[in-house]
């Protein structure tokens, strides 16, 4: 490093500190910050100035605007609500905190509404049902929407402040993309707002017996989406037995967070034969999430007792509401 770049950076270092604005990051000669397509940025820029935290205004929501304390929908970053999301449970408890209370308090929503993923994947889902999939998440309460990459950037701005995560699919629906093509698009959907990553495995690679291929496969996007939550969509209804049982283990061994029974697109959906043998596999350890053919309460009910800890539905309302999906929804 140069003379002049090390008196540069001390001149803005006792800037900052005069202004009290903490600790500075900076860009070095040379970094380079990768951008996804919605022009966000795979990982926080590192530039001369104040950290993202310290410049937002205290008593303001850095997402949100103006603080809604008392609405409770504040974001993860506001610096006026110093929310409880960064302590542990027993810092919690140190506290002594006995009850938190849930965000946006005293909208309807059933106990099943936290483990459903509220489902819009068809190829022509416009933006208008995308932001009423987005308003059904927030009323309800679900646990995330899951759309397709090319959405995910407006469904995370329309959700901002929420407690809904934006879910997005990865190879999909054939899982037969090469495995750096899925770790750039997990990459890309991450950059644009996605908290939650379900990729399709290489379904061939795993019939033909080439659990190497198919292993790499799910490492790659793995490696790619470390810190987010990572689902295998295994796609059970081309699958043998063997077959579930080894998807699995691979899943397993790779360090995804959950196994995935299908895409909704295939020849068949979840079953609860197949949530039990995945979760038989996988153990206590691991999440399991059916999709495909979900479409009412009574066939969500069966899945979590087989097993299932998440549900992929576009029959989310029909769920939480005991009522019956209308014709279409998967």
């Amino acid at each position: 490093m140069r003379e002049d770049e090390i008196k540069q950076i001390a001149a803005e270092v006792a800037k900052i500190l005069k202004a009290g604005g903490g600790a500075p990051k900076f860009r070095m000669p040379g970094d380079s910050v990768p951008s996804g397509t919605a022009g966000k940025t795979f990982r926080t820029p590192l530039v001369a100035g104040p950290s993202e935290e310290t410049a937002r205004p205290k008593g303001k929501c850095g997402d949100t605007g103006p603080c809604r304390l008392e609405e409770n929908t504040c974001g993860p970053n506001c610096q006026g609500c110093n929310p409880l999301n960064h302590y542990s449970a027993g810092q919690v408890k140190e506290m002594g905190v006995d009850r938190l209370s849930f965000c946006n308090p005293g909208e309807s929503s059933g106990s099943i509404a936290g483990m459903i993923d509220h489902t819009l994947l068809k190829a022509n889902a416009t933006q208008e049902e995308i932001g009423k999939l987005c308003e059904e998440a927030r009323k309800h309460r679900f646990a995330s929407v899951c759309v397709n990459p090319g959405y995910v950037a407006l469904a995370a701005r329309l959700l901002r402040g929420s407690c809904v995560k934006v879910c997005t699919v990865i190879g999909f629906p054939l899982g037969s993309t090469t495995p750096t093509v899925k770790a750039i698009e997990a990459r890309d959907a991450m950059a644009n707002g996605a908290d939650e990553i379900d990729m399709v495995i290489n379904i061939g690679a795993l019939k033909s017996g080439n659990d190497h291929l198919a292993l790499e496969d799910i490492k790659a996007v793995r490696e790619a989406t470390r810190g987010k939550v990572l689902k295998v969509i295994i796609e059970t209804s081309y699958l043998t037995r063997d077959e579930k049982v080894r998807a699995c283990r691979m899943s397993k061994q790779a360090g995804a967070d959950f196994v995935k029974t299908s895409t909704g697109f295939g020849s068949g959906g979840a079953t609860v034969e197949d949530v039990a043998l995945m979760r038989e596999v996988v153990g206590p350890e691991m999440g399991v999430k059916a999709s495909g053919g979900i479409k009412d309460a009574k066939a969500a009910s069966e899945l979590i007792k087989a097993g299932a800890t998440r549900l992929g539905t576009s029959a989310s309302i029909a769920i939480v509401s005991g009522g019956q999906a209308s014709k279409g929804q998967y």
